[in-house]
């Protein structure tokens, strides 16, 4: 029973030998992976939640129980069911995308603590942070967030981020100044830093020694049209000479010649004669009435044309009929029940499946802090 218990999730889903629950197999190449490894069996759940209608309810229905759980907490640190719901939400939607929920999760969590003091210098504050720069289209509005509020600034994986971040924009001079701030700033482990700044500046090596090499390779002779390329030197040599020729016939004015077609006469001598009175130009364009005979239609007033109307089709003459129903979401109608009890959630996921959860993560992607305050904008 122990060995068991010790075995990591994959190990002891394949010792259970079970006869189904092989979606992982199949959709492999769509999850994204986790550095702390994934649950088989939860995993295998959020991949069947695809064709099962059933399967996907329950797991939206939990996901819902954890919001609400968010909210009715009442312990000593409200950090940990955010970060519960998070890793619950990153194991059961293995293939992340807007239909998680994943992005408005993140910005809900970091802006529920982000001046709180307690957790400025927390590091599972500042992952949550990291994760949800990870998602967005521009990174570096949420590490100046962060560098503005002094959120994680003794933590080395901020610098080490930020730095990873400015180097995956090819600005180097940036990365290498952010990898020094955080040595000048003495952020810890100090032994993790100081091991990615020196894989840095091994990078760093690397790329200008292969722009050296690429600048070389553009000085090679290149071989001029009209050349013969030959083996060794004196191919090179031979483009070599070709090209002060061709300069030094440029320097005299030597003219082109320029090419003339021989048969061309003799081509056009055998031409009837038809061919050739129509190949001259007008010499008459007409007059002006027959050059605008397609414009002869008088423009009128388009007010004076009435579309015949059906008697009682307006809004007064109405008659009673049957009114069309309005479809109303379960989803929706309940939560607004819950809301309407008064139970302040800080959450918005109210159509967990619909446009709007699609339309805001959207949003939040292009611009994440457009849910905080002014005051606390970078300025």
């Amino acid at each position: 029973m122990e060995d068991s218990q010790s075995l990591d999730p994959e190990t002891q889903f394949l010792c259970s030998k079970q006869q189904t629950g092989n979606e992982w197999e199949l959709f492999k190449e769509n999850v994204r992976p986790l550095k702390r490894g994934r649950n088989v069996r939860l995993l295998n759940d959020g991949l069947k939640s695809h064709t099962d209608y059933q399967l996907k309810k329950a797991l939206i229905e939990h996901r819902r129980r954890m919001i609400e759980a968010i909210d009715e907490y009442k312990g000593d640190d409200p950090l940990q069911p955010w970060l519960e719901c998070i890793k619950w939400i990153q194991e059961a939607f293995p293939q992340g995308g807007d239909y998680s929920g994943l992005v408005m999760i993140y910005e809900q969590c970091v802006r529920a603590f982000w001046d709180s003091d307690r957790y400025k210098d927390d590091i599972r504050y500042l992952k949550v942070w990291l994760d949800y720069a990870d998602n967005c289209a521009d990174a570096e509005v949420i590490y100046s967030f962060l560098d503005a509020n002094k959120i994680g600034l003794t933590q080395s994986i901020y610098y080490i981020a930020y730095a990873l971040h400015m180097e995956s924009k090819n600005k180097l001079r940036n990365a290498n100044d952010m990898f020094n701030l955080g040595i000048a700033r003495n952020a810890q482990p100090t032994e993790k830093m100081e091991t990615a700044f020196k894989k840095f500046l091994a990078r760093s090596m690397r790329r200008t020694r292969t722009a050296d090499e690429d600048s070389t390779e553009n000085r090679l002779p290149v071989r001029s049209f009209g050349t013969v390329l030959a083996k060794g030197r004196q191919g090179i040599e031979g483009s070599d000479s070709a090209r002060k020729r061709m300069k030094t016939d440029r320097a005299h004015g030597a003219l082109i010649p320029i090419y003339e077609d021989k048969n061309a006469s003799i081509t056009s001598s055998h031409q009837p004669d038809l061919l050739k009175a129509e190949m001259k130009p007008w010499c008459n364009l007409g007059a002006r009435a027959e050059r605008n005979k397609e414009n002869n239609a008088i423009p009128t007033k388009w007010t004076s044309m009435k579309i015949p109307q059906r008697p009682g089709s307006r809004l007064g003459g109405t008659t009673g009929s049957a009114c069309i129903e309005v479809f109303v979401d379960e989803e929706c109608a309940e939560v607004e029940k819950v809301v309407g009890k008064g139970k302040s959630s800080s959450l918005q996921l109210r159509r967990e499946d619909g446009q709007d959860l699609k339309k805001e993560t959207e949003l939040l992607r292009e611009n994440p802090l457009r849910n905080f305050p002014a005051v606390s904008l970078p300025r």
